[in-house]
């Protein structure tokens, strides 16, 4: 068994993570994670066998350190009162350890009945009215969020707010998280380099509102899979396909990168994805089954945007970005289970006094 660190570790992981249909193993990745000194266990809401609600009340009572946070849920799937007291009930639960992450959803929210498009004054208005009815205000509201006579949660706040968080990308989601959220979540694939830029943009739009830069949180999504086998390959392109097939999606990822994007003209054509139209390839196919079209995303990418690896290579790719601005990680592609050499790379590379094999260039990491 691994030791957890003193402190943990800038580092979080999701779980139920890809074709997962049994929430109930998220229990022991939970405990798995808190062995190893995760910090924060995140959920990527899918409806059907990943309810934001059952599986983070689920983690928040069999965990007593880790954060526990969304990452992401579509803000339009709940009535704001009803996501106001799911995060309020949970924040409580956890003794203020959950974190909100939120989304703009997508042209998939059509098929749901939801306007697939989010004016940016509909993003700010939400956080304007979850905090107010976390602060036991009574909320009435009338506006491009939507219409609401009067919003109130019965009885008064028994713990902190919950912190808002917002999955952003492009430069005028990165601004309005910026100016109006507590932290952003940005996506996988994105080098340090890029991180490094979109930190830059959150807390330079946080200075210029009047706002404390460096009290905005920064978590970055990497692919991180240690000791990758040959087929592998196959599934971190796969999850590549699933981040950079939609449109202006992977144009974003790519521009920030600094890719030439003729790759993702041809991804779109084959045969497996040309029919997909607004759907998600993610949505609709597991990694491993988008072997084809991922073979078309090149290798250079794919090393440029993960940490795979030897667990040290893993470890000193994972410091890049945090080097580069994030404040923590969220790693994605194995499980809290999976994580351990990962995690004790990191741990040893990071723990106080010298290392004989540390790297002058990066002193936070042995070649």
């Amino acid at each position: 068994m691994t030791p957890s660190p003193q402190a943990p570790l800038p580092l979080g992981s999701y779980v139920l993570s890809g074709g997962t249909t049994d929430p109930r193993l998220a229990i022991s990745q939970a405990h798995a994670a808190e062995r190893i000194g995760l910090a924060t266990l995140w959920i990527s809401e899918r409806l059907g066998h990943r309810d934001l609600g059952v599986v983070a009340g689920a983690l928040g009572w069999t965990t007593t350190r880790v954060h526990i946070g969304s990452a992401i849920t579509p803000f339009h799937i709940r009535h704001p009162a009803v996501l106001a007291s799911l995060a309020s009930t949970l924040q409580t639960l956890t003794q203020g350890r959950f974190l909100l992450g939120l989304g703009r959803g997508g042209p998939w929210l059509a098929g749901l009945g939801v306007t697939p498009t989010t004016p940016a004054q509909a993003v700010v208005d939400i956080a304007v009215i979850l905090r107010r009815l976390w602060a036991g205000d009574t909320v009435t509201y009338h506006g491009p969020a939507g219409h609401y006579p009067r919003l109130k949660l019965a009885g008064p706040p028994q713990t902190v707010p919950t912190p808002l968080l917002m999955a952003a990308l492009g430069p005028r989601s990165l601004r309005l998280a910026g100016q109006h959220f507590d932290g952003v979540i940005l996506p996988a694939f994105l080098t340090p380099q890029a991180v490094a830029q979109m930190t830059a943009t959150v807390r330079s739009a946080a200075a210029a509102s009047g706002r404390d830069p460096a009290a905005l949180r920064v978590y970055a999504t990497v692919i991180t899979i240690a000791n990758p086998a040959p087929q592998d390959r196959d599934i971190i392109a796969g999850r590549a396909v699933g981040y950079l097939h939609p449109s202006p999606h992977g144009e974003r990822i790519a521009h920030l990168n600094g890719w030439d994007p003729a790759p993702l003209a041809r991804l779109r054509v084959h045969p497996l994805l040309a029919d997909l139209d607004q759907a998600l390839a993610d949505e609709k196919y597991r990694p491993q089954e988008l072997a084809g079209p991922a073979r078309l995303i090149p290798d250079s990418w794919l090393t440029a945007s993960t940490a795979t690896g030897p667990p040290a290579v893993c470890a000193r790719r994972l410091a890049e970005y945090l080097d580069a601005g994030a404040n923590e990680l969220i790693l994605h592609g194995s499980p809290p289970d999976h994580l351990s050499p990962v995690t004790t790379a990191y741990h040893r590379a990071t723990a106080p006094g010298p290392l004989p094999t540390a790297d002058a260039d990066h002193p936070h990491l042995p070649r």
